[in-house]
């Protein structure tokens, strides 16, 4: 059976539930990242927690890299590249770090009063694992494609950004 690049979201009417699963969540198979949303009875909103596996990686690896093209150049050479892969690795982590937190705003709606919403990125080869998790946390559970839910978040950024410009007169 081949992956299927999903955003599982596990509901939990009571807020207190969602820290147990949300660190068994961190062991599912395929599990890229997982962001778990609180909402209060005043209705108040609040990222508790998240993960991202393997983050740092992109900015260790594009410094090594750097500091070794930068050997070409002495040693001068090999801080300059590693300072500079550094920085590329941290724009890439930072990039994917803001697509993360549009699609949270995206998904805030979903979050029940006095309940907690977790939202998992997972490359699911079944839905087994994740539909475990939830039943042993008494969560409910839905699935988004998650090429589809890129795709929302793409379109709410691009409105998000036609609506600042008519109201700030597109300076830039």
């Amino acid at each position: 059976m081949s992956e299927q690049h999903n955003v599982v979201l596990l509901t939990f009417p009571d807020a207190a539930a969602w820290q147990p699963a949300f660190d068994e969540a961190k062991h599912l198979p395929g599990l890229r990242m997982a962001a778990a949303m609180e909402r209060g009875a005043d209705g108040l909103l609040e990222i508790e927690d998240t993960f991202t596996r393997g983050a740092g990686l992109a900015t260790v690896g594009s410094s090594v890299l750097g500091g070794l093209i930068g050997l070409l150049g002495g040693p001068v050479g090999v801080l300059l590249g590693f300072a500079a892969g550094a920085a590329i690795g941290n724009a890439a982590e930072e990039h994917q770090a803001s697509e993360g937190g549009a699609g949270l705003i995206l998904l805030s709606p979903r979050v029940p009063d006095g309940g907690a919403l977790l939202a998992l990125e997972v490359r699911e080869a079944a839905p087994g694992p994740a539909d475990e998790l939830a039943a042993r946390h008494g969560a409910s559970v839905e699935r988004i494609d998650g090429h589809a839910f890129a795709e929302q978040v793409r379109a709410a950024e691009k409105r998000a950004e036609q609506d600042a410009e008519q109201d700030g007169g597109g300076t830039g």
